[in-house]
């Protein structure tokens, strides 16, 4: 007798949002990427190659990633300079102006 296969459910990937600590979806969170040379960019692919991060698009989680360096420091596992800050920061600004257009 053969069995009779029913559909099978895709395999979603799940990440942790680096400042919330909630697990979510891994294409809805934003992945920032330490390249390897050194640059720290905000991957909006998310496939580029390096270590990354994830931030859920939450204003808050953005907001104390850019205020508590430390957070962002330790995922990359390298230290962060004022400019990578005044990078991510501009990139929150987008963010948050495409979140409240979509509401």
């Amino acid at each position: 007798m053969a069995k009779k296969q029913g559909l099978r459910r895709k395999h979603v990937p799940q990440r942790t949002c680096i400042a919330c600590r909630q697990k979510t979806d891994k294409r809805r969170l934003t992945r920032i990427v330490r390249t390897e040379d050194k640059d720290v960019v905000v991957d909006k692919t998310g496939k580029q190659n390096g270590r990354g991060a994830y931030v859920c698009d939450n204003l808050a989680c953005w907001q104390k990633i850019t205020s508590k360096p430390t957070i962002l420091s330790a995922a990359l596992k390298m230290s962060i300079s004022s400019e990578v800050l005044t990078k991510i920061a501009t990139h929150t600004a987008e963010t948050a102006v495409v979140n409240n257009s979509n509401r």
